[in-house]
């Protein structure tokens, strides 16, 4: 969404199939593409990918290879991880009892996985705990810390803990907090805070996932064991394919380290070396290695299943197993309740998204909230309301007079230190998380003050000021150019995610020359521009909008239709074939219809 009125119109798409306008890169992003492309030999496509990231012509290589051995940030660069890295270490050397408190989410169980796989390798183990969404809600609470704290010398919490003052004093034992939610102007009271998004940070790694995080202490901990126990520490590279799971799921933005975390944890996980996801794999019926998209939307939602709508450590308990039997139950488990979140996240999104329509789609923020919509949803069904109206959501359920609510916001509008901020103006019970996510707890008293202030919050951001709904499109090719090649090198530039999306090409003067419906709502078609080279296409959920009765009128009368989306490898039968995943259309004549 823009309200550039001298954007660059892209093939002069004004107004889609879907509603929107083509927008392409910069006349300047253009230019400095062309450089890119004489001066490294690449593509043109791959080329304005690189422009758009900032990339030099002399950066493309490095870039294109992202390592870690470039990227890696010193971990004592971070505050407190001395302190973190010697107390975990004293604990694991002296066989002290170590319990690890995790968020129910892949971030939280990557976390905890980490410790536990670092921690068996010395011989030693620890006690996982992961809080019940629905009973006792986000992070350590009182009852759960005081238990703890009767039975172990050093609590450590993952991807959760910055805030919680009263349950980390309660624990009565030390307390390591490994995490990267947006901290509060004071600290709990415990030996150690390891999190870049502390106050006192510089921010200059506020993009890690708490995965990350762990992964910078266990590097920490390799070099105080070598220091001091004159030993080498655990394989830290063989663990990045949980670095690398978490990341995506996370939403954690594919910048920096980041995407070498995820380009080098995937190749960890093509190796089949991890049972709890060569299970999750097999049951989901994953027939080639993992790319980041499945991490975010194949593998993460079935991990976070159990924290959702299940058992709230299965997803951790899923990561830790060594015995493949255990873990395809496991596995088989989490599919089943993934299933059963699938029933009940679409019973919650119809509802919501009708009650946020009636309130409307554009104001600065989009909210819904009722009666019984089960907590372990509302977050995914914000992530709907926010793709579908590119506003700030919130979605809510409430259990008799306590709501428990998730929001996901959009780039640029910094949803978490807006609700921290309702919290510190007690217009909520609760509430915090980071820039595009965050959790808040309320009474129903406080439901419509609560909404209307953090709409006024968003707003001072920017949120709600955009005019037109553009869909930006990288590149013009033609089919003889969709290679395998070029999507190879166009993989390069990636991992794609969160901060960097996938790139999106256009395809100009296409007849539609075959379609087939898939399914109820997809269509398969194949289209041409006249030359001797075809291209496939898949339209997912073409048959519910206006997309697919376009592509098949295309084909029926010969009109001409530029198509817009992004190239891939379809994989059938050990064979791969270059398809395009179609997301706009636009009749070639700027006819509407």
């Amino acid at each position: 969404m823009t309200d550039d009125l001298n954007a660059n119109i892209c093939l002069e798409v004004k107004v889609s199939l879907t509603g929107k306008r083509w927008v392409a890169p910069a006349t300047e992003m253009a230019r400095h593409a062309t450089v890119i492309a004489r001066e490294a030999q690449l593509p043109q496509p791959v080329a304005m990918l690189l422009a758009q990231r900032r990339v030099l012509s002399e950066q493309a290589k490095s870039f294109l290879n992202p390592t870690l051995r470039d990227l890696l940030p010193d971990p004592s660069n971070l505050l407190d991880m001395n302190k973190a890295a010697v107390r975990i270490l004293t604990a694991a050397t002296t066989r002290q009892k170590i319990a690890i408190f995790a968020d129910y989410d892949v971030d939280g169980a990557s976390s905890a996985t980490l410790l536990v796989d670092w921690l068996r390798q010395l011989g030693h183990d620890a006690t996982i705990y992961v809080p019940d969404r629905i009973d006792e809600g986000y992070g350590p609470n009182i009852p759960a810390m005081q238990e703890l704290g009767a039975s172990h010398d050093l609590i450590i919490c993952v991807d959760c803990g910055t805030l919680s003052h009263e349950p980390i004093a309660a624990a009565n034992c030390d307390v390591v907090v490994l995490d990267h939610h947006l901290g509060g102007a004071k600290l709990p009271n415990c030996v150690a805070v390891v999190n870049p998004n502390r106050q006192d940070e510089t921010g200059e790694w506020g993009h890690l996932c708490a995965a990350a995080v762990v992964f910078l202490v266990l590097v920490e901990m390799n070099r105080e064991l070598r220091k001091v126990h004159d030993k080498i520490g655990p394989d830290l590279m063989a663990m990045l394919d949980l670095v690398a799971l978490a990341t995506v799921a996370d939403v954690a933005p594919l910048i920096g380290v980041n995407r070498a975390f995820v380009r080098q944890g995937l190749a960890v996980m093509a190796r089949r070396a991890r049972p709890g996801i060569v299970a999750l794999c097999d049951v989901a019926r994953l027939d080639r290695p993992p790319s980041a998209y499945h991490l975010g939307f194949v593998l993460g939602p079935r991990i976070n299943a159990g924290g959702r709508i299940g058992e709230a450590d299965l997803g951790a308990k899923l990561l830790c197993e060594t015995e493949p039997n255990k873990a395809q139950a496991i596995a088989t488990k989490l599919e089943s309740l993934n299933t059963d979140r699938r029933e009940i996240e679409a019973a919650v999104r119809n509802a919501a998204f009708a009650q946020a329509e009636a309130r409307g789609l554009d104001a600065p923020l989009v909210w819904a909230a009722n009666d019984g919509w089960h907590a372990g949803v509302v977050g995914i069904v914000a992530s709907r309301l926010k793709e579908a109206s590119n506003r700030p959501a919130i979605v809510i359920g409430f259990d008799g007079n306590a709501g428990k609510g998730s929001g996901r916001s959009v780039a640029g509008i910094d949803l978490g230190a807006a609700i921290q901020k309702l919290a510190a103006e007690g217009l909520i019970e609760k509430g915090g998380g980071h820039k595009m996510a965050a959790g808040l707890s309320l009474d129903r008293a406080q439901l419509e003050p609560a909404m209307a202030r953090l709409s006024d919050l968003l707003a001072r951001q920017g949120s709600g000021l955009t005019i037109h709904q553009d869909l930006r499109v990288d590149a013009i090719i033609l089919p003889s150019g969709a290679t395998t090649e070029l999507i190879e090198l166009l993989d390069q530039v990636g991992p794609f995610g969160a901060s960097a999306p996938a790139p999106r090409l256009g395809f100009p003067n296409m007849k539609i020359i075959f379609s087939k419906p898939v399914g109820e709502t997809h269509l398969k078609f194949t289209a041409t521009d006249g030359g001797p080279t075809k291209i496939d296409g898949i339209a997912f959920g073409a048959m519910e909008g206006p997309l697919g009765p376009a592509l098949q009128e295309a084909q029926r009368s010969g009109r001409n239709i530029h198509i817009a989306g992004r190239l891939e490898l379809n994989y059938w039968q050990g064979r791969s074939k270059v398809q395009l995943r179609l997301e706009d259309a636009a009749w070639a004549d700027g006819q509407a219809s």
